[in-house]
């Protein structure tokens, strides 16, 4: 299993953005791009039109949660942003989970 790391340099947030690929659904979307590490590294991103910043950070604990948990469904080698979508505010753990479940499967089983 690999390690899972966080991005945190605006840098790689645009390299994933603009040179990565996307998967979306309902509640959120997925971008990766391939990096040349055995590391998995995780972005979580949350618009500020969506709620104030007690919203905002409550999706992004549900975001990092659900990763927490699902951690070795995460291959190593990529870098990962969740981007949450508008109209979120009232989201459940669960939802977060079968959507994060659903778009890693798309991305990693292809």
């Amino acid at each position: 299993m690999s390690a899972l790391t966080v991005l945190k340099k605006n840098k790689d947030y645009k390299n994933v953005y603009s040179r990565g690929k996307s998967v979306a659904d309902r509640h959120l979307v997925l971008y990766f791009l391939a990096n040349n590490s055995s590391d998995c590294r995780l972005g979580f991103t949350v618009s500020r039109k969506i709620g104030n910043a007690v919203k905002r950070n409550r999706i992004r604990r549900l975001f990092k949660e659900a990763c927490r948990i699902n951690k070795e469904q995460f291959t190593g080698g990529y870098d990962i942003v969740l981007l949450a979508r508008r109209h979120n505010e009232s989201l459940k753990y669960r939802q977060v989970e079968e959507s994060l479940l659903k778009l890693l499967k798309k991305v990693f089983i292809r």
